[in-house]
């Protein structure tokens, strides 16, 4: 019985400051939300070297790896828009070494993906 009056006396004060506590500020509406989120893309990258642009064979899964086929080539200073990253993963040590460096992160671009060592922010 002690029990239940302890949680019946905490529930109402709960409610208390529940109803008392003004909002400060309002949460965004579903509709600003999309938006947002509806936004064309806008992040450009800028080859450093001459790249692959490669595509995942079928059933290798989402994300591009250094054996995967070559789409076309970006050469160095094409600008290309990119917003999303694909990582992947290895046993041990990077996935790819591409543009004299090692790394997982695969920029996806128009046409495939791009290893992210080769690209910089235009």
């Amino acid at each position: 019985m002690r029990i239940a009056v302890t949680a019946a006396a905490a529930l109402a004060v709960l409610t208390s400051l529940v109803e008392t506590t003004p909002v400060a500020v309002a949460a965004p509406s579903i509709v600003q939300i999309a938006q947002e989120a509806a936004r064309p893309c806008t992040s450009k990258w800028k080859a450093t070297h001459r790249v692959a642009v490669r595509r995942p064979r079928p059933g290798e899964g989402p994300v591009a790896t250094m054996d995967s086929p070559v789409h076309h080539y970006l050469h160095r200073g094409d600008t290309v828009t990119s917003c999303v990253v694909a990582i992947g993963r290895s046993e041990g040590g990077p996935a790819y070494h591409a543009c004299g460096r090692g790394g997982y992160d695969w920029r996806v671009v128009p046409g495939g993906q791009v290893p992210q060592t080769c690209l910089k922010r235009a």
